[in-house]
């Protein structure tokens, strides 16, 4: 398997502050071979991205060729407001590849806003696909993106990306059928090689799965996109004291947030989105960790989060 990370590049909620950028989370996603095919894939998924999100991306390392897809979640201005700069960077940069772009289909006219804020030189390919309902929004060969609405004073989606099942090659298996080097890529392509059936050398992989939660209250559709995420980001804007005004303003508490994991077999948690009242992160880790057993993140501005390796079944 290849590199697969969380990059954040902003954490903060409604106002940013001098330590939190506004939102903006890249998901770098990259994928070995599967069965069926010889090729591997990567990823490069750039959710909810507030004002600054360029400037941040430079100073995290991350070029804008990386991006793959954009995912808005809604059009609040701290999850969209970097979408000009990041846009036109791809321009400035010349992207060679399409990049797609997923949004609310309420929002259509506030992102071609949003898309055309100033003059610029359009050179990259940008494909525009809004949506509204819940269900499939892509499928490649990374894995299937899908959405599911969430509860906010706005129309609002999360986002789930599922890798497709797939197999891990067993090298004993392999060296005793003699299948070596390139003829393993030939083998997994092909399903079959020599009278070796690819089954007889390997054994099930489970796909990975990642979640994005931003702006919601309690809802169906936040427990379906965590239901056994590998990796689960997700808001936190209030603690546990504030419920109510959490409540008040479509969000989420940490206690709320760590909840949705625990009950969901979320394996790595993220928190973010936090409100400016607040200055002791501890206080989110220590409220998450009451209820969530897991492993616990929260964000920080530039944090790179490792998406949990595999758990892998014995062969058998």
């Amino acid at each position: 398997m290849g590199a697969r990370e969380l990059v954040v590049l902003g954490t903060a909620s409604q106002a940013p502050t001098r330590t939190r950028n506004h939102n903006g989370y890249l998901l770098r996603w990259d994928s070995a071979p599967t069965a069926g095919s010889a090729r591997s894939a990567s990823a490069g998924l750039l959710f909810d991205p507030g004002e600054g999100t360029q400037r941040q991306m430079l100073f995290a390392g991350v070029a804008a060729s990386v991006v793959t897809r954009i995912c808005l979640t809604h059009m609040h201005g701290d999850h969209c407001l970097g979408v000009p700069g990041v846009v036109q960077r791809l321009s400035l940069d010349e992207v060679a590849h399409p990049v797609h772009v997923h949004f609310p289909a309420s929002g259509q006219e506030h992102f071609t806003r949003l898309r055309y804020a100033t003059s610029y030189r359009e050179r990259a390919d940008l494909r525009e696909h809004p949506h509204d309902r819940d269900g499939v929004v892509a499928r490649d060969e990374v894995g299937t993106l899908e959405v599911r609405r969430l509860e906010h004073p706005v129309e609002a989606f999360g986002y789930r990306l599922v890798e497709p099942d797939g197999r891990r090659m067993l090298p004993d298996a392999l060296a005793r059928a003699g299948i070596t080097g390139p003829r393993v890529r030939e083998l997994q392509a092909r399903g079959e090689l020599d009278g070796v059936r690819l089954e007889e050398v390997s054994a099930p992989r489970p796909g990975q799965v990642f979640a994005f939660v931003m702006d919601t209250r309690l809802c169906d559709g936040v427990y379906a996109l965590a239901e056994g995420a590998d990796m689960l980001v997700i808001e936190s804007t209030f603690l546990h004291e504030d419920a109510d005004l959490a409540h008040a303003f479509g969000h989420l508490t940490a206690r709320q947030a760590a909840g949705v994991a625990a009950e969901c077999g979320v394996r790595t948690l993220v928190l973010t989105h936090f409100s400016q009242r607040y200055t002791e992160p501890e206080r989110f880790a220590a409220e998450a960790g009451e209820v969530f057993g897991g492993e616990l993140v929260v964000a920080a501005d530039l944090m790179r989060v490792p998406v949990p390796p595999r758990v892998v079944a014995p062969a058998g």
